[in-house]
């Protein structure tokens, strides 16, 4: 492995493809270019967990939170921009180690939208490409077990009007026989072991049982077999396109302050997939510094946020037996309107450690001053209750999160900026309807939800609402967009083969990829975008029967 690209040696390439990142786009590229004779490297700036590896509750911060710089190597990662708070995943298998396991495929409106409709029937053509994520990830089109959640979920949704609209979530979970170790169910022995699922609800701080269908148990396991190598704990900081062809990707020790370990190798080709975020942060910078100095000037426009909201409802006290924090993390839903989709949320007992986000609800259609003299007023009128209802022992069993996400047509735009003498991300109000601060249909829902945790014997309970929305900063847990498919440079950074316009030898194939907010979880319309995506290369020494790309839109 060469140190640095030699003069007059730039032909020669230590891998046929290196990856950046091994969420849900990197990890099929990983599997599908091994099965097509390609060497492939796969990079992960987090560490690698076994089951046993994960955090026992979210309180274990060196093993749950990311912030690599202070010695804590967990799965959860916080970024914040001027304009959003960002939750995303750290680790080898990205996001599917501390997501909520949630495969929902996205309504009519998100394939329909203006950016990407005119290049291809998406619905159609993606059909296929769902199935088989699907069945990849081990998809239970409904979640099978009812508990006091799912009957305040369906009450709410009554109290709504919007009983129809209620369902049981997909999720990528094996049940079995609770506790019960079993060869690989999935791939006909190929995949690793696998325990029944207990419902302990800590999926989002990663799953010690081994019921989780990370992308661990299935894409990654399944291409380390096929030669793959995952190299972790490795942040790549240049790519660099080489003067005759090929690319010189760099990497240094994630989290390193002095010996950082610098390394380079060439590849003929590289797939960005390091998440929203990484991948939008490599793009700007090499465009910058000149390594990739043909991205398009759109990098970083229609960046999305699934235009949502987290809040919720929390009680002082449950009943005994009123088990809020039992199954996984995700199991019901409903639609406020045609554009708002709710989804329950849950931590398991223990995991508290994120409800320190949560504070009183205030509205947020009210200037800032406004806001924090309703809170301050609430809190003085019924001071003992306030502490009681914002106290995080047993946080995760006294209440329910909602998720809230939209299908509107809102979106930032992302630039660098220096600070501190360094390009950070910055942030901007882009294209459509502005960002929004808050969502009323999200107070509704939490409200409604709040009435339901009472009926079932929690009192008194309350909506509660997020201390970044008192601030004017919305959370999301679904960062996309800023390097989307577009029918030209002009209008985007990839072109429908998820090949970067201006250097078609990179590609991006993660949620930087995704044009439109879907209104549900991304993971699996990030799986589905990547399996279309390599389902058009050629086997390795075959000829590309995909178009030369155009130099002008």
């Amino acid at each position: 492995m060469a140190e640095h690209p030699a003069a007059g040696d730039e032909t020669r390439f230590d891998e046929d493809v290196v990856i950046v990142g091994s969420g849900f786009g990197g990890s099929v590229a990983a599997l599908r270019l091994a099965e097509k004779g390609y060497r492939v490297r796969v990079y992960e700036a987090g560490r690698r967990f076994e089951d046993e590896d994960f955090a026992r509750t979210s309180w274990d911060v060196r093993r749950y939170l990311w912030a690599p710089t202070l010695g804590c190597f967990g799965v959860q990662r916080i970024h914040r921009l001027p304009h959003v708070m960002i939750l995303a995943g750290a680790g080898v298998g990205g996001g599917s180690l501390n997501y909520a396991n949630t495969l929902y495929q996205p309504g009519a409106a998100f394939f329909a939208d203006p950016q990407w409709r005119g290049l291809a029937d998406w619905e159609s053509e993606l059909g296929p490409h769902y199935a088989t994520a699907k069945r990849m990830l081990g998809v239970v089109e409904q979640y099978p077990h009812t508990g006091p959640v799912e009957r305040i979920m369906a009450g709410a949704a009554e109290d709504l009007g919007v009983a129809d609209t209620f369902r049981r979530a997909p999720v990528g979970v094996w049940f079995g026989t609770p506790g019960e170790r079993v060869s690989d169910p999935f791939f006909g022995g190929e995949g690793p072991e696998r325990t029944g699922c207990t419902l302990c609800g800590n999926c989002m701080v990663g799953c010690r049982v081994g019921a989780k269908n990370t992308l661990m148990k299935n894409y990654l396991a399944l291409a380390e077999r096929r030669g793959v190598t995952i190299e972790p704990l490795r942040t790549v900081v240049e790519v660099r396109a080489l003067h005759t062809g090929g690319f010189a990707v760099t990497t240094q020790r994630s989290g390193a302050w002095l010996r950082r370990g610098r390394r380079t190798v060439r590849a003929r080709q590289v797939v960005l997939a390091a998440g929203t975020w990484g991948t939008q942060q490599l793009l700007h910078r090499m465009r910058a510094d000149g390594a990739l100095p043909n991205v398009s000037a759109a990098v970083g426009r229609l960046t999305r946020t699934n235009s949502e909201a987290l809040d919720g409802a929390v009680s002082t006290r449950v009943p005994e037996g009123l088990e809020l924090a039992r199954g996984v993390a995700i199991t019901t839903s409903f639609h406020v309107d045609e554009r708002t989709h709710v989804e329950n949320v849950r931590y398991g007992p223990g995991s508290n450690l994120m409800g320190a986000l949560a504070t009183i609800m205030v509205p947020g259609d009210v200037s800032f001053p406004r806001r924090i003299g309703i809170l301050v007023g609430r809190a003085l009128r019924t001071p003992v209750r306030q502490l009681r209802l914002g106290s995080l022992r047993r946080w995760s069993e006294r209440g329910i999160i909602a998720l809230v996400m939209q299908t509107a047509d809102n979106s930032l735009t992302l630039s660098l900026r220096r600070r501190f003498g360094r390009s950070v991300l910055t942030s901007a109000q882009g294209h459509g309807e502005p960002n929004p601060s808050h969502l009323p249909q999200a107070h509704r829902a939490s409200e409604a939800i709040a009435r339901g945790v009472e009926r079932e014997g929690g009192v008194p309970t309350e909506a509660r609402g997020s201390w970044p929305e008192v601030f004017g900063i919305p959370l999301t847990a679904h960062f996309l967009g800023g390097a989307v498919i577009s029918g030209s440079p002009i209008d985007g950074v990839i072109d429908a083969y998820h090949r970067v316009w201006g250097h078609p030898g990179v590609h991006v194939v993660d949620g930087a990829a995704v044009p439109a907010n879907p209104g549900v979880n991304p993971s699996l319309t990030i799986t589905a975008l990547a399996e279309r995506a390599l389902s058009f290369w050629p086997r390795n020494g075959e000829a590309d029967a995909r178009p030369e790309q155009r130099s002008e839109g």
